[in-house]
């Protein structure tokens, strides 16, 4: 049996490979873009302006992570955009994205 550890975490996480295609959404994911209704299956470019896509891609081509925060509605969150891969080869793209605290501690440690 393989458990779905991330179907009910508060973050949201979404998965699609390398052609853009969602082939994964845990249920915080689908709440959070249900405007644009059930994600598996869809492309990911029907669903960012044209900026946003070409940004998805050069990831997916290169292989490197995009991490930034957004303000939307009155929420923080952290978005983390890294590769998914098997075997050492890029297969599509992970985005993790997750609320955070306005007046969250930092901490720096040794």
């Amino acid at each position: 049996m393989i458990t779905d550890y991330w179907k009910e975490t508060a973050a949201a996480v979404t998965v699609c490979d390398k052609s853009g295609v969602v082939i994964y959404c845990n249920d915080r994911s689908a709440e959070q873009f249900a405007k644009y209704g059930d994600l598996l299956g869809k492309n990911l470019k029907d669903c960012h302006n044209s900026s946003s896509w070409e940004k998805i891609c050069q990831l997916m081509e290169t292989g490197d992570s995009n991490i930034y925060t957004i303000e939307k509605k009155g929420v923080k969150k952290l978005i983390h955009q890294m590769p998914w891969r098997e075997d050492g080869e890029v297969k599509g793209l992970i985005e993790i994205s997750f609320e955070l605290p306005f007046d969250m501690p930092h901490f720096v440690r040794e």
